[in-house]
């Protein structure tokens, strides 16, 4: 229990409960003097057994249960709602809000519950009009409480949100998803199914403490229990009671979070799409149709300016510029460290540029400019428009695990246009169907192998029918084994005249399929080209080691 001090000194200081501690004590040293039993004969201690289960047929023991059930359930719901609250706050860009209620769980982990009760329950005597809010010793035990336990339960869910990978709101984000939603419907969700164990422990703690409301005269189980045994004198056969009530109400309250806990499990779940699904065809990836190559000329969909971007000390691009037209395959590629990834990942504003310029149809992408010229962030939504033309798949898939095959696919479309989810439904077992997948529709994403996963992530990219589709190392997380059914997927949508901008450590790809092949070390553009030229005539020293050392390497 985390209440400090004597329960019997405070009471007597507030006399705000019943009954007066003088006759506790009382009670207590007649129970003494019997010989701490509730009666005396030759054989010493005899427990008062009908006494006992008669306690369970009074009346004032169940109203003092179905109260502490109201105060738990109320106070541990609304601090969960709260406490995630003040945990996604303690996130926040602003340093002031990220102080403020640091200090907030600071102080109320601090304090001490019972005079928290003690303090709420007379805070009208100081400021009156708290009496129309605090009202009754029901209403000041619920507000101490959820003051209290919101404290507490922030950490819990603060530990929730850590677990969530960071890639899972940025496969939101970048299906043009605002920051809301992602919060909402991806990220809080698996959070809450990581801290439930946690919260379900912390539920038990507040039936418990429950107890100190008796303090601000607040009739529960112990109260109730109290005063009988003042009047009686059967101590041991009251407060055995008492605890009988508290563990079936734990005992209610744990299966129900056990129930909640089986139903948000993915596993379980997922075993039950498996069994269906055991007669499931075999996956048949789509052959793809003769690439048509598309010169590096026409209307620039993507265009970089002079982009630079550093990480403290270490300047990561340093001035590139580059071109990306309708149609085009455009792959990027060079030894690890030299800037790809950073470069792709400003092309729909997932990294924010230092100086220079990222355009989208010559609009800038994740940012606007000052009337001094400066940088400064985009509105959330506006960039959220963007990014659902400009579609990215991940290295690492980011998948949402507790969401399906089609719900992955359907996500997307879904939130941002929700009257047309029957069309959103068929479109996405098309888009399965294109990539091999629709055998899979009802499993999670646990039960696919690694080459699935990927190509389930770019049938979701491709459901917000991008202008643009980014690649950042699709293959890199992948066995070599399953890197060709992927690569054949990305190929057949090459060959439809998609967009695309890929970085690639497969040399194959980039030679076979790509338009415009570009080579990057130390943060710049060495060499650019045609892929046959890159590959057979590189202009650059530079280029031609590293090519000659990933022939070596194959």
């Amino acid at each position: 229990m985390r209440a400090n001090g004597s329960y019997e000194d405070l009471l007597a200081k507030y006399n705000l409960a019943e009954p007066d501690p003088a006759a506790v004590t009382k009670a207590l040293g007649k129970y003494a003097e019997t010989g701490g039993s509730s009666a005396k004969n030759s054989g010493g201690f005899t427990f008062d057994w009908g006494y006992f289960f008669s306690l369970f047929a009074h009346k004032d023991f169940w109203t003092a249960t179905v109260t502490v059930l109201a105060l738990s359930a109320l106070a541990w719901s609304i601090s969960t709602v709260l406490g995630m609250v003040v945990a996604l706050g303690r996130q926040s860009r602003s340093r002031i809000l990220r102080g403020v209620l640091g200090v907030y769980v600071w102080f109320f982990r601090a304090l001490p519950l019972l005079v928290l009760l003690i303090f709420v329950y007379n805070a009208p005597q100081v400021i009156p009009e708290l009496r129309v809010l605090i009202g009754s010793p029901f209403m000041a035990g619920l507000i101490a409480l959820v003051l209290s336990e919101t404290a507490y339960i922030s950490e819990i869910h603060r530990g929730g949100l850590s677990a969530v990978a960071g890639g899972q709101g940025e496969a939101g984000r970048a299906l043009g998803i605002p920051l809301g939603g992602v919060q909402r419907r991806i990220v809080i969700p698996q959070a809450f199914r990581v801290a439930l164990p946690a919260l379900g422990n912390e539920l038990v703690t507040i039936i418990k403490l429950t107890s100190l409301v008796s303090a601000i005269s607040l009739t529960e189980i112990l109260l109730v229990g109290q005063r009988l045994y003042t009047q009686n004198f059967k101590v041991l056969e009251t407060l055995l009671a008492v605890g009988v009530f508290y563990v079936m109400i734990v005992t209610v309250f744990d299966q129900a979070l056990k129930l909640l806990e089986r139903r948000l499990d993915v596993q379980r779940r997922g075993q039950r799409a498996k069994l269906g699904a055991a007669t499931a065809a075999i996956d048949v990836i789509p052959q793809p149709e003769a690439r048509v190559g598309t010169p590096h000329a026409g209307e620039p969909v993507l265009s970089v300016r002079d982009e630079r971007k550093s990480y403290g000390d270490t300047e990561v691009l340093k001035g590139i510029d580059l071109d990306v037209h309708r149609g085009e395959v455009v792959a990027i590629i060079g030894p690890s460290g030299s800037g790809k990834t950073t470069l792709i990942r400003t092309l729909n504003a997932m990294e924010s540029i230092d100086s220079g310029d990222v355009l989208f149809h010559g609009e800038p992408v994740g940012y606007v400019r000052g009337a001094d010229g400066g940088i400064k962030p985009a509105p959330d939504r506006a960039l959220a428009k963007t990014r659902a033309r400009v579609g990215m798949v991940f290295q690492q898939f980011n998948l949402f695990p507790h969401k399906t095959v089609r719900e992955n696919v359907t996500f997307a479309p879904d939130y941002l246009r929700p009257a047309d989810r029957a069309a959103h439904a068929a479109e996405a077992d098309l888009l399965l169907a294109k990539v091999g997948m629709e055998a899979h529709a009802d499993k999670y994403p646990h039960q696919l192998s690694g080459g699935q996963q990927q190509r389930v992530a770019i049938a979701r990219a491709l459901a917000m029918d991008p202008e643009v589709l980014l690649f950042d190392e699709p293959t890199s997380a992948l066995d070599p084994e399953l890197v060709d059914e992927v690569l054949r997927v990305m190929t057949d949508l090459a060959a439809e005249g998609l967009t695309m901008v890929v970085v690639t450590h497969e040399m194959r790809f980039a030679r076979e399929v790509a338009d415009w092949v570009v080579f990057m070390d130390q943060g710049r553009i060495v060499e650019e080209g045609p892929a046959a030229e890159v590959f057979d005539a590189p202009e650059q020293d530079r280029t031609r080691k590293f090519l000659s050392r990933v022939r070596a390497a194959q």
